[in-house]
């Protein structure tokens, strides 16, 4: 279809879906893109204005208003051409013109590492919570790129489908687009994972003849008892999507042979008591599975997604799920947000305030966290699945996965938290840290006097609410106590880290590891590590980053005769404060690779004995023998120069014919030298795999244990302690 097509049958489509939209508009929008865009190729050498007009077709798909589609027709022109805000907002008014400019700020993001990531997601939730068109616009514009991404670089296409996994398509779920959801992460996964994607791929087109007629089936039963019931319904069928299967077939440790609930079954029907009704009948025709069944009707997700969800076991033992909902619910459920658009053009801003009002609780919550928490927390809160609890009175409070009555309690009041002292679950006393589960009913019982909370509940709780509430109590109302907890575990780690001396005597180290946190004296310091608002362990990197630079600076000073000399050795170990020279060796009972945490042991036979830090023999050393662990890091020169590092793994496997050679298939394709290896098989139906393997450093190791777990019939891959 040539462009001219493409964009007449777009603006039809706008026509039929919404008479009133303004087509003109529309048309001077592509026009002005056109011709902003001309001469410009796309990497598979189309005409630019193709993208565009694609993103555009997905607004209208979402069911936008015109704005929205002009905006999309128009995102690229302020980035990739001449055209400026002042010439959008005077052809097409101020509504677009923020949008695309809201758009082509979101395109400027990196993901990156985590200062620049917190920064650039931080935008991308102002600018939702601004006018959340900008971000569905951006998700259009993601989708589109998906689709062609395969004429990008094989190092781009794995960077944006990671991006897209990681951001676009959590973002797409929050905001209950479940189609766009779901494609972008089809999409990511066939780059991440080509092989794996395929092999879902190649399975479902093997087993297709027997899904459809197994649906088919379904359908004409289920149609038949509700078109006697007098109930009119729509019935449809559908193969979960790949990415769900992929993410079972992990989970389970199963290839997709061996997957069985990957068939859907959905009906729509025109009322909520016509849902209960069908939910009725299904469960007369078949049998249902127990704890399988979900009400988010009654109790709505935070995104807005209604439905009834239950599995059921069919005529041929194989179970499948149906989902259940009216026309508008189905509406909401594919394309989430943007539904509003389908029944009434834009949102009223009292609606807008109320439905993304988590956009901007998330916002405050995290105004002063560091870099590392806010990514963490956005993940938590934004992406992760929620749990749906009760107070006494019928509210409903929706917390992350994993929560605790602590969550709870400060989910309902910062005041509630502070106060409380105990919890009942579902009219039962319960200990505070215990695991909600949905439909949990949470009495918090407070006293009457604020104790305040208590230091380990941070470990406790899930939600970055609840955990900056606590915080902020700590900071405002412990701070003598806190300035003494601080100080005690700060001097703890530097004596540990064999660092008091050079943090404490030295002013220039600590007038910088002060302006690196922020804090104008070491007195704020303790008392942030105090109420954690900042970790011990990045305060001492940051040491160790000054004690680093201090000594390079104190040895180009020096002459070089004078210089601190480190003990070198062929192994790749610098033994340090300790003159002269001495052998290194490697410990066998937990065979320390490069990128491990190690410390020496001075023997009485042998030189310096290196080990993990988590080495067992480390952890239950005699006490009186501290005195003979040294402080030891790998050298990066020699490293390169000894190339590879012996190391054992323990491989468990099913007892299955073929795990062994496809074991050393992994080790062979991955070009790994394997020194020893032998085999078992346990009575209880598994496997035992040792292995012992040489590896440039832990990165490696890494890839190679991510890829053994991966094996069909591999339980698990630990590396051996003694």
């Amino acid at each position: 279809m040539d462009i001219k097509t493409k964009i007449d049958f777009l603006i039809e489509r706008v026509q039929k879906q919404n008479p009133t939209a303004d087509v003109e508009k529309i048309r001077a929008a592509y026009e002005c893109a056109n011709a902003a865009h001309e001469g410009q190729k796309r990497k598979n050498g189309d005409p630019y204005i193709i993208h565009p007009v694609s993103v555009a077709e997905i607004i209208v798909e979402m069911g936008l208003d015109t704005d929205s589609i002009c905006a999309g027709l128009l995102h690229d022109c302020m980035e990739d051409t001449d055209f400026q805000y002042a010439q959008i907002e005077e052809k097409f008014g101020t509504s677009v013109a923020e949008l695309v400019d809201g758009v082509t700020r979101l395109g400027r993001l990196h993901y990156s590492k985590e200062q620049e990531q917190m920064e650039d997601l931080r935008k991308m939730l102002i600018a939702m919570a601004k006018d959340i068109r900008v971000i569905l616009i951006k998700l259009a514009d993601r989708l589109h790129n998906m689709r062609t991404i395969q004429f990008m670089t094989e190092e781009k296409q794995r960077s944006k489908a990671l991006e897209t996994m990681e951001i676009y398509a959590p973002i797409a779920h929050r905001l209950g687009m479940q189609r766009v959801k779901w494609e972008l992460e089809d999409l990511s996964l066939q780059r991440l994972d080509p092989v794996g994607y395929q092999e879902i791929v190649d399975g479902l087109e093997r087993q297709r003849p027997e899904h459809e007629e197994m649906l088919e089936r379904i359908k004409k039963t289920v149609g038949k008892k509700l078109n006697d019931s007098g109930i009119k319904n729509s019935i449809s069928g559908r193969v979960k999507h790949i990415y769900s299967i992929y993410r079972k077939m992990y989970a389970q440790n199963k290839s997709v042979d061996e997957i069985y609930d990957i068939c859907a079954v959905r009906v729509i029907v025109e009322s909520v008591a016509d849902c209960y009704n069908v939910l009725g009948y299904v469960h007369d025709l078949y049998k249902p599975i127990p704890g399988r069944f979900k009400d988010y009707i009654s109790t709505p997700k935070p995104n807005g997604y209604r439905s009834l969800h239950t599995t059921v076991i069919g005529r041929s033992g194989v179970p499948f799920e149906v989902q259940i909902r009216t026309k508008e619910m189905h509406e909401m459920a594919e394309y989430g947000v943007a539904a509003h658009w389908k029944y009434k053009q834009g949102v009223e801003k009292s609606d807008n305030e109320e439905t993304y009002a988590w956009i901007r609780q998330l916002l405050e919550s995290q105004q002063d966290t560091e870099a590392e928490d806010f990514i963490k927390a956005i993940k938590v809160d934004l992406f992760s699945d929620e749990v749906f609890v009760f107070t006494p009175k019928g509210d409903v409070v929706n917390l992350p996965a994993g929560s605790t009555p602590i969550d709870f309690a400060y989910g309902i009041h910062s005041a509630v938290g502070n106060r409380m002292v105990g919890c009942k679950i579902n009219g039962r006393i319960q200990p505070i840290d215990s695991v909600l589960q949905n439909g949990d009913i949470v009495e918090v019982l407070t006293s009457k006097e604020t104790h305040g909370p208590k230091r380990d509940w941070l470990n406790i709780i899930k939600s970055s609410e609840a955990r900056n509430k606590i915080k902020q109590w700590f900071k405002r109302e412990c701070r003598e106590e806190n300035i003494e907890q601080g100080r005690e575990d700060l001097n703890r780690e530097l004596r540990s880290n064999l660092l008091y001396s050079h943090f404490m005597e030295s002013p220039e180290i600590q007038e910088n590891v002060l302006k690196k946190f922020g804090y104008p004296s070491l007195e704020e310091l303790y008392a942030a590590i105090g109420y954690h608002g900042v970790t011990v362990t990045k305060v001492i990197n940051k040491v160790k980053d000054e004690v680093i630079r201090a000594r390079k600076r104190e040895n180009v000073r020096q002459p070089l005769t004078e210089r601190v000399k480190h003990t070198h050795s062929e192994s790749g170990v610098i033994v340090e404060d300790i003159g002269g020279n001495c052998k290194v060796k490697f410990a066998r009972c937990c065979t320390p690779v490069p990128g491990d945490d190690i410390v020496g042991y001075i023997t009485r036979g042998y030189g310096i004995s290196v080990h993990r830090k988590d080495c067992v023999n480390v952890k239950n050393s005699n006490p009186d023998d501290r005195d003979r662990w040294v402080k030891v890091s790998w050298d990066e020169n020699h490293i390169e120069v000894k190339g590879r590092f012996s190391t054992a793994l323990q491989i468990t496997t099913n007892d299955r014919m073929g795990v062994m050679n496809d074991v050393l298939q992994t080790l062979a394709n991955n070009h790994i030298n394997i020194r020893d290896f032998n085999g078992k098989t346990l009575s209880e139906g598994y496997g035992i795999i040792n292995i012992v393997i040489d590896v440039t450093g832990l990165a490696q190791l890494d890839a190679l244990t991510k890829r053994l777990r991966s094996l069909r019939g591999v339980v698990n891959v630990v590396r051996q302690t003694a």
